[in-house]
């Protein structure tokens, strides 16, 4: 096995970056997410749709067999949730807040 040259700070750094990217693409899905609650007819925690919901986990799964499904069942729920709440805020607020 070859020796890590990585040092503890240099790989923080790279999760620095990689977390950063992952800020975007949540606040990116979040927006989507809010803007697919306009078109339901049956929108918030209603309106999940926990076959879609497994179809992702099982496709990230592939993706990320590290993590493995029920972890990231986990996260992606956690997500989901997340962008649930955003877009309840959102749609509750006056519309000289948004």
């Amino acid at each position: 096995m070859a020796p890590a040259t990585d040092t503890v700070t240099d790989l923080r750094s790279r999760i620095d970056r990689v977390d950063a990217e992952l800020a975007g693409l949540l606040e990116e899905r979040a927006l989507l997410a809010a803007e697919i609650q306009r078109h339901k007819p049956v929108g918030g925690f209603v309106g999940r749709d926990p076959g879609r919901e497994r179809a992702l986990v099982a496709a990230m799964a592939h993706r990320a067999p590290r993590l493995g499904a029920p972890r990231l069942a986990r996260i992606m729920s956690a997500v989901i949730e997340a962008g649930l709440e955003a877009a309840e805020e959102e749609a509750r607020a006056p519309l000289a807040d948004r």
